[in-house]
């Protein structure tokens, strides 16, 4: 394996490794309407968490899932840490979303061809 193989393989295990984080972030509720209301503005942890009954340790935790996978930011303001979205990691999601669409519709699409060719043929 050459070197330019070898720092290709490590991109790609790389971006899979994102990939499977921002799946995991997204796999929970909690978390996806924290995305969303982040996607109208920033907001401190407690504003975040008052929607949720939970204590804020444990929703601590969802927002330490959401900083891990790149898709939040934090950066304290003062006593008050503050967090953003950060919406490039979700296009890496998007991307592979798409990818599997266009598999899947040209596969439709040929089963599609096939089953009309049958009926012509009168099977």
């Amino acid at each position: 394996m050459t070197a330019n193989q070898r720092r290709s393989s490590r991109r790609a295990g790389a971006a899979e490794g994102q990939l499977n984080q921002v799946f995991q972030a997204l796999a929970d509720p909690t978390r996806r309407a924290v995305i969303a209301q982040l996607s109208r503005s920033s907001a401190s942890m407690s504003e975040l968490a008052r929607p949720f009954r939970m204590a804020l340790p444990s929703f601590a935790q969802h927002l330490a899932v959401l900083e891990k996978c790149g898709v939040v930011q934090s950066r304290k303001d003062g006593r008050v840490r503050r967090y953003r979205l950060v919406p490039q990691p979700l296009s890496v999601a998007e991307d592979w979303i798409v990818a599997q669409r266009a598999i899947w519709e040209q596969r439709l699409d040929q089963l599609e061809e096939y089953i009309a060719t049958m009926k012509a043929q009168g099977r």
